[in-house]
């Protein structure tokens, strides 16, 4: 049968999700770990996106296949019962043989969260990004609105990235200020390689002044990396949520707390 899994996780402690070969810690090895005392034999999973170092998730979703014989709530406790205090399992669901957790997703939703005060951060420490000088929200959203549909994002992929195509449909980009807080929420067909982390870049060089909204305009035309400004802290991304065709019947998406997940 084919499990599918939601899975929460601060990725402070992680380099990263994929698994890797020189042993760091990874959220992918955990989850197998877990996942294979429950079933008693060695368990391979895929994920719907893989998120760097340091990034976190609200509802990341995988999938995994497996001839062991247990029932779903099973697999959540004693999945959670062999993970570190860092990752959960929210829940499992049997799905079709044709689902899959990376090919079968129609959207992705990404939040950056950036405290925007004169003092770091102590208790969200790594798990926001910050910036003491002041940001114009409303500079940063004008700006937003440029990536809104289908373009090429070369110059917002990193260098190593490694999809065949740089083009991307963004359907939401929403920037809002909660207080000392600015959430920057975004949804699209797919991301490259640090996208979400260079979009936020260029939208704080903008926020303070630097650069004008229409920069962004420049940006995408010129499909020019170098040109792109910094690459925004890992520690204030995450990956909120998956979705998938109605057929799929998956849970509904975890609430969201209007600054963090």
């Amino acid at each position: 049968m084919r499990i599918a899994l939601g899975v929460e996780y601060n990725g402070t402690g992680f380099s990263g999700w994929q698994r890797q070969e020189g042993g760091e810690r990874t959220v992918q090895e955990e989850v197998e770990k877990a996942l294979s005392s429950v079933a008693d034999y060695a368990i391979k999973v895929i994920c719907a996106g893989r998120t760097d170092t340091g990034v976190h998730a609200q509802e990341q979703v995988v999938h995994f296949d497996t001839h062991a014989s247990r029932d779903l709530h099973a697999w959540v406790l004693g999945t959670n019962t062999n993970l570190p205090p860092d990752v959960s399992i929210l829940w499992a669901v049997r799905v079709d043989d044709d689902f899959h957790a990376r090919f079968s997703a129609i959207a992705r939703s990404y939040r950056y969260v950036i405290l925007n005060r004169q003092s770091r951060p102590a208790l969200r420490y790594e798990r926001v990004s910050w910036t003491h000088g002041a940001l114009d929200e409303q500079r940063m959203s004008d700006a937003a609105k440029y990536f809104i549909g289908k373009h090429d994002f070369t110059t917002f992929r990193a260098v190593a990235c490694q999809s065949k195509t740089p083009v991307r449909t963004i359907e939401r980009l929403n920037v809002v200020r909660h207080g000392e807080y600015i959430v920057i929420d975004i949804t699209a067909n797919a991301f490259l390689h640090h996208m979400v982390r260079n979009i936020a870049g260029v939208l704080m060089e903008i926020g303070c002044g630097d650069k004008e909204p229409e920069w962004v305009q420049e940006l995408l035309e010129s499909r020019d990396r170098t040109a792109g400004g910094v690459t925004a802290h890992a520690g204030g991304l995450y990956l909120m949520s998956v979705d998938y065709p109605e057929q799929f019947d998956l849970p509904a998406h975890p609430d969201v707390d209007p600054v963090l997940p």
